[in-house]
């Protein structure tokens, strides 16, 4: 039976841990009480330090903020885990790569859907030698496994390329309100979007709500999508400036209750 060790069980973590078969593991070191009540909620045991973490798993799973993706494997590494790493970040394949020099045996992957809670709605792409014996271990699950040609950073460009249009958009929609109230038109611009857009009102209420308290795991996103554009030859600064947008709204994590269009716009023009 195989022993899988995910890092971290959060909000998107947690469920993919759930699904999976086999005995699961998680590592208690440096975190919270809340991935505490995560963990326990999804029956993984407990690994109270890296070392013991990889002494019980043959598999270990990364799902965490884009940003520690590198740093979180390094750890891994120097904890002398000789198994399987699969990292299911939101990276650019050239990110992705670079995690894998630290691994004998190595899969990338890349997470499309929210937290997966419902069958079909969450799918996990994976490249690599041995995607497909990863991806059996979600089979029958609340998770589409996927296994893809193309190796290393083959799962990642998919990501990549997914989330670089519906999290741009919600950026660039919130900066244009934005502006719109930097230049006083604000009325102006909506009264046209009634005659000629009308879901574009809506869809910026929708911005403004689910990207505020994700907005500080954005900012990395879109500098790996920049990284991936740029990687290929095309313009790097949709993306960039996306992050800036996103970096910009950071501070909305956590809060208290959900943010509105209004708190937004303020917080983007510095207010």
């Amino acid at each position: 039976m195989s022993i899988t060790g995910f890092l971290h069980p959060g909000a998107m973590g947690v469920t993919i841990a759930a699904a999976c078969s086999g005995e699961r593991f998680w590592c208690s070191d440096g975190r919270s009480d809340t991935t505490r009540a995560r963990a326990e909620s999804a029956g993984l045991s407990e690994a109270r330090t890296a070392a013991e973490f990889v002494e019980h798993c043959d598999t270990i799973v990364s799902v965490c903020p884009p940003g520690e993706a590198e740093a979180i494997a390094q750890q891994i590494a120097a904890a002398g885990f000789d198994g399987l790493y699969v990292d299911a970040n939101a990276v650019a394949p050239a990110t992705t790569q670079r995690i894998g020099q630290h691994f004998d045996r190595y899969v990338d992957g890349g997470i499309i859907g929210p937290p997966a809670t419902v069958p079909g709605m969450t799918r996990l792409y994976l490249s690599g030698d041995e995607a497909a014996a990863v991806a059996e271990r979600w089979q029958g699950s609340l998770l589409d496994a996927r296994a893809i040609e193309g190796g290393v950073g083959a799962a990642s460009a998919v990501k990549m390329l997914f989330a670089a249009w519906g999290k741009h958009n919600s950026a660039l929609m919130l900066a244009i309100n934005a502006v719109a109230d930097a230049f006083g038109v604000t009325d102006a611009i909506r009264s046209e979007w009634e005659i000629s857009q009308p879901e574009y009102l809506a869809q910026s209420e929708h911005a403004a709500r689910g990207a505020a308290p994700k907005a500080w795991r954005f900012e990395g996103e879109m500098d790996e999508i920049a990284a991936t554009f740029e990687a290929a030859g095309l313009p790097p600064d949709f993306h960039r400036g996306a992050a800036e947008v996103y970096r910009r709204m950071a501070g909305f994590k956590d809060a208290a209750t959900p943010a509105d269009l209004d708190q937004v716009i303020a917080v983007l023009l510095g207010r």
